[in-house]
């Protein structure tokens, strides 16, 4: 488990900012173009082309050999879900997108779960208020002076109080000039306790919780799609936040909201 401090500059940090709110922007566009019919590789053209138009390019694109512009993660995919021309998005699919932008050499990387039914069966209504639930509450422990620790138990505490399962393979981390820096940002207790939380750090915190078992399988073809061993339903949602004297500050909002 990565535990060091990053702390970033006053310089990098204008940067950051900026990276982080139009990767907001852009989530947010990509997640408005989610249709019906529309293959996952189509979205994830759309996003190429939306990605583009901010000056900016995929932060994903190419990242240990990643061959998509976004990841689209649909049901039982958890993650790292690629585009593809034979997977169609339908009204009831639970739609995961985790989209990253680099711009003047910063990084902002964040997701969101959308379903496109407006009245989801009661189990896919607890797994999508539950993941931003987890997040959120994961948010507001993301004070100075404690640990990243408290983060991962309060992102546990909302999950269990939804019954829902914590992917434990993967982890929130570090972001900002680099996609992946210290530290490790788990959703779950156990493994230790972590750097203490300075002013400066940026942090991507990332629930990823199930209707079933936090056990996955990454997929033996592609090397990348992580799926639910059980094929329970996933949802993955992530901000990058700034931790500060005080509350922390969400990046990945955008200032309009």
């Amino acid at each position: 488990m990565s535990r060091g401090q990053n702390v970033h500059t006053a310089e990098e940090l204008i940067r950051i900012r900026r990276a982080a709110e139009v990767t907001a922007s852009v989530r947010d566009r990509i997640a408005n173009e989610v249709r019906a019919g529309m293959t996952t590789f189509d979205l994830d053209q759309i996003a190429g082309e939306i990605i583009r138009s901010t000056g900016g390019k995929s932060a994903f694109l190419g990242y240990c050999g990643y061959p998509g512009n976004i990841c689209i993660s649909v049901n039982d995919v958890v993650i790292h879900g690629i585009g593809r021309p034979d997977v169609i998005i339908t009204e009831n699919d639970v739609v995961s997108i985790d989209v990253g932008v680099e711009i003047d050499g910063a990084i902002g990387d964040t997701a969101r779960t959308v379903c496109l039914n407006s009245a989801p069966p009661n189990d896919v209504k607890r797994l999508l208020q539950g993941t931003k639930d987890a997040l959120m509450e994961g948010i507001a422990a993301a004070l100075p002076g404690r640990r990243v620790a408290d983060i991962s138990r309060a992102v546990e505490q909302a999950a269990k109080r939804h019954k829902l399962g914590v992917v434990r393979d993967f982890v929130g981390h570090g972001c900002g000039i680099k996609m992946h820096e210290p530290p490790e940002v788990p959703n779950y207790t156990g493994w230790g306790q972590g750097p203490v939380l300075a002013p400066g750090m940026v942090l991507c915190i990332e629930p990823m919780l199930t209707l079933g078992s936090f056990k996955v399988n990454i997929d033996r073809s592609d090397k990348w799609t992580v799926r639910t061993a059980d094929k329970s339903l996933s949802a993955h949602e992530e901000h990058m936040i700034l931790i500060t004297d005080k509350e922390p500050e969400i990046l990945t909002w955008q200032k309009t909201m």
